[in-house]
Formats: structure tokens, sequence, C-alpha cells
């Protein structure tokens, strides 16, 4: 794959992971059992939903230029991927959050490892190489 066809292919996931980060209240609204924690009354989740707007909203900016957004979109890797893990193990051993395993953990994971696949290392990695001749 080109670097072209990386940066173009980045830019849709931004944008779709910046609407999936955008759409965490509603998810959390119609299904809870894969997107809530906190059942009953909570302030967490509105924390959880600002969080997530907020860089929903960043992600989709930064399609303009990736590769000048890079430190967020690892932030969102490596965030994610966290975030995932700690989510796992607490659906495994707390009763009645199975569900979530099939909900916001795998979401998680999938935004993590399609970035990691599209995103340059570097700047100078997603420069494309020009040849010059003497």
């Amino acid at each position: 794959m080109t670097v072209v066809d990386r940066l173009r292919y980045l830019r849709v996931v931004l944008v779709l992971a910046g609407l999936e980060c955008l759409t965490l209240y509603p998810l959390m609204l119609f299904w809870p059992s894969g997107w809530a924690w906190h059942a009953g009354h909570s302030d967490y989740p509105m924390m959880i939903v600002g969080i997530y707007a907020t860089l929903g909203v960043f992600l989709i900016l930064a399609v303009r230029d990736p590769l000048a957004n890079l430190s967020l979109i690892w932030f969102t890797v490596w965030s994610s991927a966290v975030h995932a893990g700690i989510m796992s193990v607490q659906a495994i051993t707390q009763p009645g959050q199975m569900g979530h395993l099939a909900g916001d953990v795998p979401a998680l994971f999938i935004v993590a490892l399609t970035l990691t696949l599209l995103t340059p290392r570097s700047q100078l990695a997603a420069r494309p190489r020009t040849h010059h001749r003497a």
C-alpha cells in the first residue's frame, strides 16, 4: 500500500472513529448492556461521554492533516487499547458486564488496531519519496 493510499484510508478511519466517539451517548441509551457501565444514577457516564465527544471532534478535525496530528492519533491508539484491556478484565470478572465484550470493548480494540496499521510512525516516514536526478 502506498503512502498516499494509507493516508486516504487513515482519513476515513479518523472520521469513523470520531463519529463513533460522538455516538457514545446514544449507544449507551439504546444498548446499555454493551456500552453503559453504571446502572441507575451515576455521574460517571456523562464524564466519559464528554471526554469521548471531545476526542471525536478532534479526530474529525485531524482529517485535514493527519501528519500534523500524529500525537493525537497515537494517544487514541494507546488509550483505546488500555481502556479496552481494563474493560475486558472488568467485563469478565464483574457479574452482569459480559455484554461489553460484544459492545465497547471490541469497538475500542478495532479503533486501536486499525489506526495502528494505517498511521505512519513519524512525519518523515509518511512523506512520499522523491527521486532526484543529478
